[in-house]
């Protein structure tokens, strides 16, 4: 319950720079008197300002400062939920709101509007209208349950009944749905584009594989080619060596024979040419002297002509040994040369066997190469695109998850929004409560002296039926008989709020309730229900009619004007 203490404020409306201050839990009822214009609406439109930035008249905010200071308007309510005080201070030149709790400055980073959701979701748990449907009745800009639009009039009996957490739960729930509809979304669009992605995937690695086997075909090609060029070398090397072991070691033999006799041969030639050399030497003796030189003795004719003879044959001889030689020499050159020719030819099969082992080695280094490139390509290419597909996979049945779970949880928020909405537990709750409204009315409006049968459906939409069981609407009614009417449902929704504890206050003001169409009567009647109301209830009578209502109520408060200022006198 909420138990309003003091309200006070300064340079607002009609009031100047010395504050206004009235105590509202004091006396179980206050009647507040002073004429016109001397500022007895004020305490309705400062309380009203003070909790919810608005004034309770149709008033504009820069209107409520004083337009004669024109700067520090200043409203301050106090009020305890509890065990737990609250002031709430608003100011106009400067703006100002704040919250105290318990003495301490509730937190103000917020938006002024988030700020003041706090005050009236969290602490106050009521809202303007429902403020003013079950605080205050008043004949000025004060609307009626019954002239509330239809939508408006569920949001006061949701406050009465505390169900508006059910209208948060839905607006929490709509978001809900709606960040789950952005989820869905996305997780459909990331599901898409993965399996989009393990399409290609796969295309990939078909490609890779088909790539692979056309490669694999080419390089076995080139490995066959390569074998085949192999085997014909190694052919080759065979017929080479071949060569080579039968002529190189007969060619060897026939150089080192043909050598020695060369050797031979230039043996016997200088013996040969020595010879000659030495018969030419006689016979030119012989042809040149007559007489030994050395003993001075005559050389006979006949001796020298044998001599000259002898050398003669011997030289022929010697001439034809030297021709034999030089032929013999000759065949032996010959020799040597084709043995010289078959040692060359040897060398360069020799040499070409040794360029053919190294082409093979070379062959057989790219077969390996070829080998192992065919191995590391299907390992790591295919291997790689199909671990990445593996990966892809196992996200696409991730994202199959998550989006069973976001439908699951949407059909399940499907069947919390068919429960929270109007026609859910809202509907059955105020079923539950409109024979306990509805009996309540009636019998404040018996009290009343307003005798009709006064009915509310669950669209709270009025039914009324006279002792004739005629039916009427609201306003079908007179003035006086909507005010009975106005002043019934005030105090049923007090009594339910009472009874549920939800929006439950002790503060009730009755703004020149008494001086519009009710008659006497109807006054004393409501007179007899003030009476009967809790004994921690506050009741503030605003009325010209003082010498009608003076004695009526335990205290009372005289608001007048003195130099364009308002001023209060409290009893």
């Amino acid at each position: 319950m909420i138990i309003f203490k003091t309200i006070r404020w300064k340079n607002f409306l009609s009031t100047g720079d010395n504050f206004i201050e009235v105590t509202l839990d004091e006396n179980p009822s206050t009647l507040i008197v002073g004429p016109n214009g001397s500022g007895k609406s004020t305490l309705l439109d400062a309380l009203s300002f003070a909790l919810f930035g608005k004034p309770h008249r149709d008033i504009k905010k820069p209107q409520l400062i004083n337009s004669i200071n024109n700067r520090d308007c200043e409203v301050e309510v106090e009020f305890s939920i509890g065990v737990t005080e609250y002031v709430v201070r608003r100011c106009i030149k400067p703006n100002v709101f704040e919250i105290y709790q318990n003495g301490t400055l509730l937190n103000q980073e917020s938006h002024s509007r988030d700020y003041q959701k706090v005050l009236e979701q969290n602490i106050l748990k009521l809202n303007h209208k429902s403020f003013h449907q079950i605080v205050v009745l008043g004949s000025s800009s004060f609307v009626p349950f019954m002239q509330l639009p239809g939508h408006h009039r569920r949001e006061v009996i949701e406050d009465l009944l505390d169900i508006n957490v059910f209208t948060k739960m839905n607006g929490v729930l709509k978001e809900r749905i709606s960040q789950l509809r952005e989820k869905l979304g996305h997780a459909s669009h990331e599901l898409e584009l993965t399996q989009e992605k393990i399409r290609m995937q796969q295309k990939h690695i078909g490609d890779l594989k088909n790539i692979d086997a056309e490669q694999h075909q080419k390089n076995q090609e080139k490995i066959q080619t390569l074998q085949d060029q192999i085997q014909q070398l190694m052919r080759s090397n065979d017929e080479l060596a071949s060569f080579v072991q039968s002529h190189q070691q007969n060619a060897r033999k026939d150089l080192n024979k043909a050598e020695d006799l060369k050797h031979t041969a230039h043996t016997y030639k200088i013996q040969i040419d020595s010879n000659i050399a030495a018969v030419v030497k006689d016979s030119k003796f012989y042809d040149d002297h007559d007489s030994c030189p050395k003993c001075l003795q005559p050389i006979q004719l006949e001796f020298k002509q044998k001599k000259t003879h002898e050398c003669k044959t011997k030289a022929k001889e010697l001439m034809e040994g030297q021709g034999k030689l030089i032929k013999e020499v000759e065949k032996i050159n010959d020799q040597f040369t084709a043995a010289m020719k078959i040692i060359e030819e040897c060398n360069r099969r020799n040499v070409q066997t040794q360029h053919n082992n190294s082409t093979i080695s070379n062959f057989e280094k790219q077969i390996v190469a070829l080998n192992r490139d065919m191995l590391l390509k299907q390992n790591e290419d295919i291997s790689s695109a199909e671990k990445e597909l593996t990966a892809m996979q196992e996200a696409l049945a991730g994202l199959n998850g998550l989006r069973s779970t976001f439908y699951e949880e949407g059909t399940y928020n499907q069947v919390i929004a068919e429960m929270l909405k109007d026609t859910g537990i809202k509907t059955k709750v105020i079923r539950q409560y409109l024979p306990v409204m509805n009996k309540l009315i009636n019998q404040y409006l018996q009290v009343l002296d307003f005798f009709v049968s006064f009915n509310l459906n669950e669209s709270f939409e009025e039914t009324i039926r006279s002792r004739h069981r005629d039916e009427f609407t609201y306003a079908s009614f007179s003035e006086g008989e909507k005010q009975r009417i106005d002043l019934a449902l005030l105090f049923t929704w007090r009594h339910i709020a009472r009874m549920k504890n939800s929006v439950s206050t002790n503060l009730l003001v009755l703004d020149e309730t008494f001086d519009s169409s009710m008659d006497s009567e109807g006054v004393d009647n409501l007179i007899k229900i003030l009476a009967t109301l809790e004994d921690n209830t506050n009741v503030f009578i605003i009325s010209h009619k003082t010498d009608a209502l003076d004695g009526k109520f335990k205290g009372r408060i005289e608001f007048s004007k003195e130099n364009s200022f308002s001023s209060m006198k409290q009893k």
